[in-house]
């Protein structure tokens, strides 16, 4: 039986959104794939807040910093303050190269922070790259 990783993507973008779910399809390890738009829906996923409620616990948050109703450091602030949350690592995925952001989301015990490439094959190989360490390399908390 093939382990299934659930990955949670909080993005806006339906293009994004799109080419997260395509460059994944085929991804070592295989990703189960859910999706919020904004900061408040992925709170109310993790927490299996209403239509949430069956939602399955992420094994890895890949989370845009720009968004409506709460953007991604304010995401950060409140999964990493909360005790039954914070051990999810959470990667921040956006186009901001700002240091200021980078700095930022560190701060609030961002996992890792990476730009999205504008080629579509180079946003593929950078996802899979970020899903391989996290589902693979790297040892996850139980």
């Amino acid at each position: 039986m093939t382990n299934v990783m659930q990955v949670l993507l909080i993005e806006d973008n339906e293009g994004d959104v799109e080419m997260t779910q395509r460059a994944l399809r085929d991804s070592q390890p295989t990703c189960a794939l859910s999706v919020a738009n904004d900061g408040v829906e992925g709170l109310e996923f993790l927490r299996k807040q209403g239509r949430f409620g069956d939602a399955k616990t992420p094994q890895l948050i890949l989370l845009d910093l720009n968004m409506p109703r709460m953007d991604g450091k304010k995401f950060l602030e409140s999964v990493k303050s909360d005790a039954e949350l914070r051990l999810t690592p959470v990667v921040m995925l956006t186009s901001s190269e700002s240091p200021s952001d980078v700095n930022d989301c560190y701060w609030r015990h961002a996992s890792g922070y990476v730009v999205k490439p504008f080629d579509v094959a180079e946003f593929s190989s950078r996802l899979k790259q970020v899903v391989r360490f996290w589902g693979a390399v790297s040892r996850l908390p139980a």
